[in-house]
């Protein structure tokens, strides 16, 4: 008979990638843990991990077990999450992932505001603009700008008719002056992000006459996209990001529009699960609370161009 205490221990090796360390974590002694996962492939009949006297890994049929588990250790915790809701709480875990930009400017803030109205909660989150892999990671849910590439992910709206932004410092402009239109972009210093593993470099607008597209260039280059927010502020070049990121600068008059909105290509805003099972309480609170916060930020400042 599989024990679902063994699967949490197959699910918790993985993401710490040892015995040792998956037994310092959950407190229990080292051997537990490899006797648990080797009760485990011994009640499934596979070896889940390959091992060696130097690493270890997940065997290919490690591989396509650990969705199924991590779906089974979310719904004891799903369960015992919806004992406390009957309770009238929010607790547990949550576990989230967020681009660097969002994440630590305007995320940050707002999670603060959410646990305090749930303390029950735990909150976990991990900021990279290296999209997270939410079957092989340890995330309840992901927020994640633009198109999803795998339709089998639930994603949930957080904002609706979000555009990048075209913007400059206003020192920029004074030295430089502002681009009339998109070919203009190729004689300006572009400020370039890396977003999972590929260089933002291939600019789309859509002005009068038709979708357009520039290959920009620039002497910056970051996989951080607050940091190139950063420069763009600083007066070193142009930056072509999210405008949810933006519109504290904006606001504050630190960046400039250079087209209007309508020219900007869509960047929409997501909160994804692998799977309905992680659809819990808790992130469909979450979910409600920042689409708030997201439109609410987004009708703070409606004009645009320069």
């Amino acid at each position: 008979m599989i024990r679902l205490d063994d699967i949490e221990i197959f699910v918790h090796t993985v993401d710490a990638g040892s015995f040792s360390e998956a037994a310092r974590q959950l407190n229990i002694a080292p051997g537990h843990a490899s006797a648990s996962v080797q009760r485990l492939e011994k009640a499934l009949d596979a070896r889940l991990f390959t091992r060696s006297t130097r690493s270890m890994q997940l065997s290919e049929a490690g591989e396509r077990y650990l969705p199924h588990a991590r779906i089974m250790v979310g719904a004891r915790e799903q369960g015992e999450q919806a004992l406390a809701n009957g309770r009238g709480a929010l607790s547990g875990p949550l576990r989230l992932s967020a681009p660097s930009d969002f994440g630590r400017n305007l995320l940050l803030p707002w999670l603060d505001e959410f646990q305090h109205r749930h303390p029950g909660l735990s909150l976990h989150l991990k900021m990279s603009d290296r999209a997270a892999d939410l079957i092989r990671q340890p995330l309840d849910a992901v927020v994640r700008y633009g198109a999803l590439p795998d339709s089998s992910l639930l994603a949930m709206k957080l904002v609706d008719n979000n555009r990048r932004a075209l913007c400059a410092a206003p020192a920029y402009v004074e030295r430089h002056g502002a681009p009339a239109k998109v070919d203009d972009l190729r004689r300006h210093n572009c400020l370039r992000y890396v977003w999972s593993e590929q260089i933002h470099e291939r600019w789309r607008f859509t002005p009068p006459g038709g979708e357009r597209t520039v290959a920009v260039t620039g002497n910056r280059i970051s996989d951080d996209a607050d940091a190139v927010r950063r420069w763009a502020i600083a007066g070193e070049g142009l930056v072509y990001k999210s405008r949810l990121d933006l519109i504290d600068d904006l606001k504050a008059r630190r960046l400039v529009e250079l087209f209007p909105p309508e020219y900007c290509e869509p960047s929409p805003l997501h909160l994804i699960c692998a799977h309905r099972a992680q659809l819990t309480p808790a992130i469909n609170a979450l979910h409600a609370f920042l689409r708030e916060r997201c439109s609410a930020l987004l009708a703070s400042y409606r004009s645009g161009g320069a």
